[in-house]
């Protein structure tokens, strides 16, 4: 019987295939290593994260040379050589070579969560989002939008224009972040991107610089604006049915219907709670996905347990020694936060005389002056009546996310 031998090859092809072989490996890295580092419930330390952005970005150009020369290669080698082992080698390894240059191209956080490039807007009345469904509320210069929280999930960031400033309105399920960033930066206005996530939380980038954006933090983390600061938006997180009694006038982000099928469901954050987490909250003794309301104020960060705030619809604390209020809204729901003061003095505020805290209630009242105050921060009745509370920005977290990216913060733990 007869053994096979694997033809020998001129001492030029062999080199050509060692080549092509190395060219292969190269596009597969381009194409593996960022997708291996960037990916959902992986830890990602900085400089991994570094190393695989620096890669992911010239990728599709590296791997494409390096497909050009396993064809090249290819070609050479299958006119020198007449034995078709050798030339489904070649074969196999172009193949792999073009189909790693080519996946390089696909953002696959865009496949699995596809963007909203032309995002309609409509009436309050005509849109189907269910009374108790949250969104995201932005108003400028007069002008209202509201983002449902079940799409915003989905499509993790809608570039907008509300009252002539132009605005990235973003949502984190993994870490149940809401934010809200102007998308000018010196002058520029840029327009984002999902990019990827980091420990849990969702990546940006934008498509002028390439430069990569936290999205809980709006600090660009790599790329030629490292180190540059998105101007943080003021918005909202309410209930609809109280936007639309606060807002009669505003715009609601319309689902796109393409891929409404595909938005989160009702109960999204009872499934997102069963997920893993990447960061060690252990030693603070506080769950990862326990859901806080976190609110920085002078450089100084505090976060609250949400189930607290809203068992007892008004709290009062201080943050970098600043007085605040977190008060519930009449729906239940709906937290906001103000400087509680009107002046240099704080101002105590208080549930209406026998109200139970598990009740709704739509106004409190201040010890000082007795008068009526509503949940827009404003006095509606007594001797304040028309004066109106400074909002503060708060925004909720899970507490592992709240916890990485505020490593100094303080809890509130009454």
């Amino acid at each position: 019987m007869s053994r096979f031998r694997f033809p020998v090859l001129p001492e030029g092809v062999r080199l050509a295939f060692a080549a092509a072989l190395a060219c292969t490996l190269g596009a597969v890295f381009c194409l593996v290593f960022p997708v291996y580092i960037i990916r959902p419930f992986r830890p990602q330390d900085p400089t991994q994260l570094a190393q695989a952005l620096t890669v992911r970005g010239p990728a599709p150009w590296l791997s494409a040379a390096a497909a050009v020369a396993v064809l090249l290669a290819t070609f050479l080698a299958w006119q020198r050589v007449r034995s078709w082992i050798p030339r489904i080698l070649f074969g196999l390894l172009s193949l792999i070579a073009v189909a790693a240059a080519g996946l390089t191209h696909l953002n696959i956080f865009e496949i699995m969560f596809h963007p909203y490039p032309a995002p309609q807007f409509a009436p309050a009345g005509v849109v189907a989002v269910e009374a108790e469904d949250k969104v995201l509320s932005v108003t400028i210069q007069g002008e209202t939008h509201a983002y449902p929280i079940r799409a915003m999930g989905y499509h993790h960031i809608v570039n907008d224009v509300v009252g002539g400033s132009p605005i990235a309105v973003s949502y984190c399920t993994l870490c149940h972040t809401g934010l809200v960033w102007s998308r000018v930066v010196d002058g520029q206005t840029l327009y984002f991107r999902l990019a990827g996530i980091n420990n849990g939380n969702a990546l940006l980038r934008d498509t002028a610089t390439s430069s990569i954006w936290q999205q809980s933090t709006g600090q660009a983390i790599f790329g030629p604006l490292k180190g540059r600061q998105l101007a943080l938006i003021h918005s909202d997180e309410l209930s609809f049915a109280l936007w639309r009694q606060e807002k009669p006038t505003g715009l609601v982000l319309k689902s796109n219907p393409e891929y409404a099928d595909q938005y989160e469901t009702k109960d999204w954050d009872a499934h997102i709670d069963k997920y893993p987490t990447v960061v060690d909250t252990r030693s603070s003794g506080i769950a990862p996905h326990e859901l806080m309301l976190g609110v920085t104020v002078d450089g100084s960060s505090k976060a609250y347990p949400v189930k607290a705030i809203l068992a007892t619809k008004l709290m009062e604390d201080k943050v970098g020694g600043v007085p605040i209020l977190l008060l519930v809204g009449p729906d239940g729901s709906s937290i906001r936060v103000f400087r509680a003061a009107l002046s240099q003095a704080p101002m105590t505020f208080l549930l209406p005389n026998g109200a139970d805290p598990g009740q709704q209630t739509r106004t409190v009242r201040d010890a000082e002056t007795g008068s009526q105050w509503n949940f827009a921060g404003c006095a509606t009745e007594g001797t304040l009546a028309g004066k109106c509370l400074t909002p503060l920005d708060a925004y909720k977290d899970y507490w592992f996310d709240w916890m990485n990216h505020h490593p100094a913060t303080k809890v509130f733990r009454g």
